[in-house]
C-alpha cells in the first residue's frame, strides 16, 4: 500500500471562527487508539464543543466527538475521551503564559491527515462580543455584494 501524500481533511470548526478573534495557530499531532484513526480516516468527527486545557505542561484535546468505528468489538474507544496533543514543550509553555496573561482561549479549529499522520490544528483566540459578530457578517456580505457588482459591470450587466 503506497504511502498518502499532502492534506486530507477530517473536520473542520466553522463556529469556532465565528466566536473567536484568532491570533495565534499551532500545528499538533495527537495520541490516538486505533479505532479513532480508522473513524476518522471514514471521515468522522466534531469539533464542535471542542477546547484545549494545558494541565501539568500537557496539553490535552476535551470535548472533541470522534464515533466508535462501526466494525470495531470490544476495543473500541470512548467517543468523548480526553486526548493528548503532541506538541513542543516551548510551544506549550507559550500557550499556557498565554492564557494565563490575556484570558486567552485554546479551540481546535480542524483535524487532519498530513502525509499520513493525524494532526489538529488549534488556535488561540479571544470570545468575540455580539457585536463583533454583526460586525463581521456585515463586511462580509458587503465585501460579497462588491463582487457581485464589479462581475456584473465585468459583463456589461446593470446595477
Amino acid at each position: 500500500m503506497a504511502k498518502e501524500q499532502g492534506r486530507k481533511l477530517v473536520a473542520q470548526n466553522k463556529k469556532a471562527r465565528h466566536d473567536y478573534l484568532i491570533e495565534d495557530t499551532y500545528e499538533a499531532g495527537m495520541v490516538l487508539q486505533g479505532t479513532e484513526v480508522k473513524s476518522l480516516r471514514e471521515g468522522r468527527a466534531s469539533l464542535v464543543d471542542g477546547f484545549v486545557d494545558i494541565d501539568r505542561g500537557e496539553a490535552w484535546l476535551h470535548g472533541v466527538h470522534i464515533p466508535e468505528y462501526t466494525q470495531g468489538t470490544w476495543t473500541n474507544h470512548s467517543a468523548r475521551r480526553k486526548r493528548k496533543l503532541l506538541l513542543n514543550r516551548v510551544e506549550i509553555d507559550k500557550i499556557e503564559r498565554r492564557v494565563s496573561e490575556k484570558g486567552l482561549a485554546v479551540v481546535p479549529l480542524a483535524i487532519y491527515f498530513l502525509d499520513g499522520r493525524a494532526k489538529v490544528e488549534i488556535a488561540l483566540g479571544k470570545g468575540k462580543k455580539s457585536w463583533d459578530k454583526r460586525h463581521a457578517l456585515a463586511e462580509r456580505q458587503a465585501g460579497r455584494e462588491i463582487e457581485q457588482a464589479v462581475g456584473r459591470r465585468a459583463k456589461g450587466m446593470r446595477d
